[in-house]
């Protein structure tokens, strides 16, 4: 029995992430553009679909609260750029929304294919609901996808990268669900000596494995 072809190389997390230069309604981009900033990359399945648009409303009302922590925002679709722009105008026209962050056209593939965002058990030609995110070093730390018939979470990925600069920041983990404010964990001990010393710390621990505390 023959093994299934491979396809292409998927992007890992804590790895950097593909580079890439692209044409979008912001004039061309690259990755480079974006050093010393974070940035979520998302992709969507098409221009002018109910779906994405609720994304993309979303996205904008999230844009400055994005911007408070130093992260970007940039859209991708296989779409064109005259589409793109069409269909900014069109969001802005009935549903009040100004789209201020780039869209990527990827008419090529070339952006998705290397972020593996086509998957042809959903479609050969429209990339899906992925969301990649970039920490200011080029550095890919967080990827979620999500089929065509289902809206992301703007509220989530905005919470996903405040909780990533706290983790890379401060050297700590985050619960469930976790808010700035919220309690952080520590890294478990790994030795019989640092689980002697934990249990001696004055830390909020509930095990020697579980321990959380506030950041100062």
């Amino acid at each position: 029995m023959l093994a299934p072809a491979a396809g292409p190389a998927m992007p890992r997390i804590n790895e950097p992430a593909p580079d890439f230069s692209a044409k979008t309604t912001h004039g061309d981009r690259r990755l480079a553009d974006y050093k010393g900033k974070w940035l979520v990359l998302f992709s969507h399945p098409a221009d002018f679909t109910p779906v994405c648009t609720t994304e993309f409303v979303g996205f904008a009302n999230a844009s400055a609260e994005f911007k408070a922590i130093n992260c970007e925002l940039l859209g991708l679709s296989i779409d064109s750029i005259y589409s793109h722009l069409a269909w900014v105008q069109n969001i802005k026209e009935k549903f009040g929304v100004e789209i201020t962050f780039p869209i990527i056209e990827d008419l090529s593939m070339k952006v998705a294919t290397a972020y593996g965002m086509i998957h042809p058990g959903a479609s050969d030609t429209s990339a899906v609901r992925a969301t990649f995110i970039i920490d200011d070093k080029g550095i890919l730390r967080a990827m979620v996808y999500y089929p065509m018939t289902n809206g992301r979470s703007v509220p989530e990925v905005l919470r996903l990268v405040r909780a990533l600069q706290t983790s890379l920041t401060h050297g700590v983990a985050t619960p469930e669900a976790w808010q700035p404010g919220d309690k952080v964990i520590v890294g478990s001990p790994k030795t019989m000596a640092e689980v002697e010393k934990r249990l001696t710390e004055g830390l909020e621990t509930t095990d020697w494995y579980f321990t959380v505390k506030d950041l100062a």
